[in-house]
């Protein structure tokens, strides 16, 4: 399992009328944990682009536990649960207040792997070595 963990600071922008947090930026969220999880095994997603893949979000799913609110600091927890071994991966997230603990939003995505033409494509060696040795 590979596991990152972004601190992110909920700024005003990102609440509703009610001060809670709007649903949508939590998918924002996760990007942002996902781009800091790439980045941490020391391959930027702008590398894995420059190497000729693209993982687009194929499916998301989210509960939603607890509110979030301005100015709260929040921490995306980014884990990999499995190497994969065909054309797809699939991330989990969990989002949890950074002083509590408390859960506030848990999920996932799942990737297609894509080639420079879109086409779909197995996770290539190269990718599949990093987190393999991220993995040990």
């Amino acid at each position: 399992m590979i596991q990152t963990k972004t601190p992110i600071r909920v700024r005003y922008i990102h609440t509703d009328k009610m001060g809670i947090v709007y649903h949508s930026h939590y998918l924002a969220w996760f990007e942002a944990g996902r781009s800091e999880f790439f980045r941490e095994l020391g391959t930027p997603y702008t590398e894995v682009e420059k190497k000729g893949i693209s993982l687009p979000v194929i499916e998301a799913y989210l509960q939603y536990k607890n509110p979030a609110y301005y100015d709260q600091l929040i921490v995306v927890h980014t884990i990999l649960k499995e190497i994969p071994k065909g054309a797809r991966i699939k991330i989990y997230y969990k989002i949890y207040d950074e002083e509590s603990k408390k859960v506030l939003v848990e999920g996932y995505t799942v990737h297609g792997v894509i080639n420079k033409k879109g086409k779909p494509s197995r996770m290539p060696s190269w990718l599949r070595n990093i987190l393999q040795e991220k993995n040990k």
